[in-house]
C-alpha cells in the first residue's frame, strides 16, 4: 500500500476579513493548494454547495471547520448570515462541490452582494475544469469562450448554438452524460460535422479520458453515448467569415467616435482584415462629407 505524504504545514498568519472564492479540487484531492488550506483552516464559515462533499475535503488534510450550505435553494437564508459575518469582521471561505466557485454554480449571487455592500472579496484560485480540459484538447488556446451548460432541449440548444457559430474561439461547454450525444449532433448539425472538437471526461480522476475527433466523428462514437462524469466539450474554432462593406462602415462609424481618422482606420482594418489605406480614405470622407 502507497504512504501518502502528511499534509503541509499550515500558514499562522492572520487572514483579513472578507469573502474568500476558494477553488476546490475537481477530482483528485491533491490538487488543493496550499492557499486554500490556509485559508480553509482560518475560515470561520465555509460555505458549500453540497456540505456533504466539502466535509470529505476538509476531512482529508485534518480540518473542522462550520460549514454551512449555499446553493440555489439556501442562499437567500445563508447569504445574509454570511455577509452579516463578514461585515463584523469575520472571514468567509465560499467553495463549490468541484473547481473554482461562481462558474457555472450560484455563488455569483453572494460576491455581487458582498461587492455592492463595500465587503472586500478575494479569490483563491485553483482548479478549474473548463481550463484542464482546454490543455489536453489539442485545440487553439490563445482565444476561448466558456459558454458553460446547453438548454437541455434540442430547439432551444441549437438556436443557443448558432449565436457562437462563427466565432473565432474555441468554445468550452459543461454538459451531462445522458444529453452528451444529443448535444454533439446539434452542434455537429451547426456548427459542422468536420470542426474538430474533443470530448473531456473525468479529468484528474482514475478514468481520465479525452476522446479528440471531428464533431460527427464524437457525435457517433458509441463510447460517448450516455457516458458518466463529469463532462467538458470542447469545439474549434469556427471559419473566417469574409467582412463585407456594410461591415466596414459600421465599423469606421462606431470608431470614429472615439477616435481619428488614421486610428480608426488601423483599429477596422486589424479586426476586419480589410485594407488600411481604403479605410482611411473612407474614414476622411466621413469625417467630412464634402
Amino acid at each position: 500500500m502507497a504512504n501518502h505524504p502528511p499534509p503541509p504545514p499550515l500558514s499562522d498568519a492572520p487572514l483579513a476579513p472578507g469573502l474568500y472564492l476558494v477553488a476546490t479540487p475537481i477530482g483528485n484531492l491533491r490538487d488543493i493548494t496550499l492557499r486554500a488550506l490556509d485559508v480553509l483552516n482560518a475560515a470561520d464559515l465555509v460555505l458549500a454547495e453540497d456540505t456533504r462533499v466539502t466535509a470529505k475535503l476538509l476531512t482529508a488534510y485534518g480540518l473542522k471547520k462550520k460549514l454551512l450550505r449555499y446553493d440555489e435553494h439556501s442562499a437567500e437564508r445563508s447569504g445574509p448570515q454570511a455577509l452579516d459575518l463578514i461585515a463584523e469582521g469575520g472571514r468567509v471561505a465560499q467553495v463549490s462541490d468541484a473547481g473554482t466557485p461562481l462558474v457555472s454554480d450560484p455563488g455569483l449571487h453572494l460576491a455581487r452582494q458582498a461587492i455592492a455592500a463595500g465587503l472586500p472579496v478575494f479569490p483563491i484560485p485553483g482548479a478549474s475544469a473548463a481550463l484542464a480540459a482546454l490543455t489536453i484538447a489539442g485545440l487553439p488556446s490563445d482565444r476561448f469562450l466558456f459558454a458553460g451548460f446547453p438548454p437541455p432541449k434540442s430547439a432551444a440548444r441549437k438556436t443557443w448554438l448558432a449565436e457562437m457559430a462563427h466565432l473565432r474561439a474555441t468554445l468550452i461547454f459543461f454538459e451531462g452524460g445522458p444529453r452528451l450525444a444529443a448535444s454533439l449532433a446539434d452542434m455537429a448539425g451547426i456548427f459542422g460535422p468536420d470542426r474538430p472538437a474533443a470530448v473531456a471526461r473525468e479529468l484528474t480522476k482514475l478514468y481520465e479520458t479525452c476522446i479528440r475527433g471531428t464533431l460527427a466523428e464524437l457525435a457517433a462514437n458509441p463510447k460517448l453515448d450516455a457516458p458518466k462524469g463529469e463532462i467538458v466539450v470542447l469545439v474549434g474554432p469556427g471559419a473566417e467569415v469574409a467582412s463585407t462593406l456594410a461591415d466596414a462602415d459600421a465599423a469606421l462609424r462606431e470608431a470614429l467616435t472615439r477616435l481619428a481618422p488614421g486610428e480608426a482606420a488601423s483599429e477596422v482594418a486589424k479586426a476586419l482584415g480589410l485594407n488600411r489605406r481604403e479605410l482611411y480614405r473612407q474614414a476622411l470622407a466621413m469625417k467630412d462629407p464634402k
